[in-house]
């Protein structure tokens, strides 16, 4: 937290920094430096010990850091370290009040965290408001919000590391059992798996491994996944796994964890990433049906392409107006040793074939050019090129061996183009080419799941020191996601119903406009509303299942919360 005395700016030491971040410019302070063997060069840990009263200023407000670490400073009065906001953002408050009682999500996470599951539910809502999870901008955060915490006590970043590096495994493991117990299991339901990877600089980390990274910034990383039940609109459950692990080989372990859980009437949406035949075996030893997408450059599946193009792709009973593709259903077998019928949908979009032309010739393009550029030059060819273009050398395989020029493989280039605005979807159970499409179709909601975890969450990479903190982060991470899923369901699902046109049903734009309805702080030292709740902001609540009592019992209880934190 903040004190309210401003200090100056340390001159003399070394190691002080500044860095702007909306706005705001914040002091940091280098306390140690070690010599990183991987980067090899030396690297300095850095805290934040205060931030600017202006941009440009040599004043600071102090935190506890700078207690710490400048314990012989000059400061007038320490006293008010835990003081909060005249004014308060109460409106997302209660709307993640409203989600976490109807999945009693406060209740279970009292009998797992104790004593700080209100801390635990304030770190996941600062994530969800602030699109942030850094723990040194939680107290600015808790300055103007109400929290959940006990007497709505505002903790410093260090208490919250201290918290957070307290989390442990078997406590995630516990939440996961029980948030999974209360869903029916007897109802069937399709499950979409998928994974994402995070960076995360932290040396030391179990999980953190150089891998295969879907941004590859050429940094170790932690692979994290999450299954989401379509049927049903929720996250079920997650995994964190390190770097060096391949989504095929992770496959199989998910669906042990599932069967644990009790998942057994499912089936599963899967990526092309998952694909082979070890793994479908196992889905069928499982009992677990399967839709998953291939590779279109698999040779049998362009062989299966190519033997029905032409046959539906303008024929409008194949037509599939809601997506704008035509599909086709073929039964056979999948591979060799199948003891399965299986059902190949074939689609074909012309506008999929549109975008995947032009990308694909714009490849061949910059690769001809590039070969064009160093014609008579001594240079190491890649694989990639001989795939599509025939390359000439002068006095090959001896030591002045030269690249002279190269032709290009119309027949190789030509089979990409032929297949091209097809794509093709696997399923155990027979169905339809539509069903199977919107079936698949349905993953777009994990994916949107993995941008709502980037994006909005604040979490594009890890900012830990221990492997304890890292599986704690995403503990919270999950929490928040099935937080912030239900509210975006509600707000889809109420604009849809009103057909309204308004561009407030997104979440970032919910939490903006709720966080007009403030409580401020009077003569008397009790918080009231400051004026009536404006019409959209009570849209919104109704669209979260708020009425205007809940409304008023949930300021009520804000209040009398603050009055007990004051004698506290």
């Amino acid at each position: 937290m903040f004190l309210k005395e401003l200090v100056p700016i340390p001159k003399d030491e070394k190691g002080i920094s500044k860095k702007t971040i909306d706005g705001i410019t914040y002091v940091y302070y280098t306390y140690e430096r070690h010599y990183d063997p991987r980067k090899k060069y030396t690297v300095g840990s850095l805290t934040s010990i205060g931030k600017c009263e202006s941009r440009d200023s040599d004043m600071m407000y102090p935190n506890t850091n700078y207690l710490k670490y400048f314990p012989d400073a000059d400061i007038p009065e320490t006293k008010n370290i835990s003081d909060r906001s005249g004014v308060l953002k109460v409106g997302p408050y209660l709307a993640i009040k409203k989600v976490a009682e109807d999945y009693h999500l406060d209740d279970m996470l009292a009998d797992i965290i104790g004593d700080d599951a209100g801390l635990f539910l304030d770190l996941a809502a600062y994530s969800i408001i602030a699109e942030n999870n850094a723990n040194q901008y939680y107290p600015d955060y808790a300055f103007d919000h109400p929290l959940f915490t006990k007497a709505m006590r505002i903790y410093s970043d260090s208490k919250v590391s201290d918290f957070i590096n307290g989390i442990s495994e078997s406590q995630a493991v516990e939440f996961l059992s029980q948030w999974n117990l209360q869903h029916d299991h007897r109802q069937k339901i399709y499950i979409s798996y998928d994974s994402t990877n995070k960076n995360c600089d932290a040396g030391d980390i179990d999980l953190v491994e150089y891998g295969h990274a879907k941004d590859d910034q050429g940094k170790p990383i932690v692979n994290y996944a999450v299954a989401y039940d379509c049927d049903n609109s929720l996250p079920l459950f997650y995994e964190d796994y390190p770097g060096s692990i391949t989504d095929i080989a992770q496959l199989q372990v998910m669906l042990e964890k599932a069967k644990g859980y009790g998942y057994k009437n499912v089936g599963f949406i899967l990526d092309r990433g998952y694909f082979s035949e070890e793994n479908i075996h196992y889905m069928d030893k499982c009992g677990y049906e399967f839709v998953i997408m291939v590779k279109g450059m698999k040779k049998f599946v362009s062989e299966l392409i190519l033997s029905r193009k032409g046959l539906f792709e303008n024929r409008r009973e194949n037509s599939i107006r809601e997506y704008q593709v035509s599909g086709i259903t073929v039964k056979r077998k999948l591979y060799a040793s199948d003891t399965k019928d299986r059902y190949f949908h074939i689609y074909y979009s012309d506008r999929k074939k549109s975008a995947e032309r032009e990308n694909f010739e714009d490849k061949i393009d910059k690769l001809a050019a590039f070969l064009k550029k160093h014609e008579h030059e001594k240079i190491p060819l890649g694989k990639e090129l001989e795939k599509y273009f025939d390359l000439i050398y002068s006095k090959k395989g001896e030591p002045d061996e030269k690249f002279m020029f190269a032709k290009e493989k119309y027949e190789e280039i030509n089979k990409v183009i032929d297949l091209c605005g097809y794509f093709v979807i696997i399923t155990s159970e027979k169905m339809t080419a539509k069903e199977a499409l919107e079936l698949y179709k349905g993953r777009g909601v994990s994916e949107k799941l993995f941008r709502q975890d980037k994006s909005y969450l604040g979490d594009k990479s890890f900012r830990v020191h221990s492997t304890e903190s890292i599986h704690a982060k995403i503990f919270i991470e999950f929490v928040a996601l099935i937080i912030r899923n239900k509210l975006y369901k509600l707000l889809k699902d109420y604009k849809l119903e009103t057909e309204s046109k308004q561009n407030y049903f997104s979440v970032p734009a919910a939490i903006r406009e709720l966080s007009k309805v403030e409580m401020i702080r009077q003569a008397d030292g009790n918080y009231r509303l400051d004026h009536a709740v404006t019409a959209t902001c009570k849209t919104l609540f109704k669209a979260f299942g708020i009425n205007d009592a809940k409304i008023k019992s949930g300021v009520r209880e804000i209040t009398a919360r603050l009055k007990y934190s004051e004698k506290a």
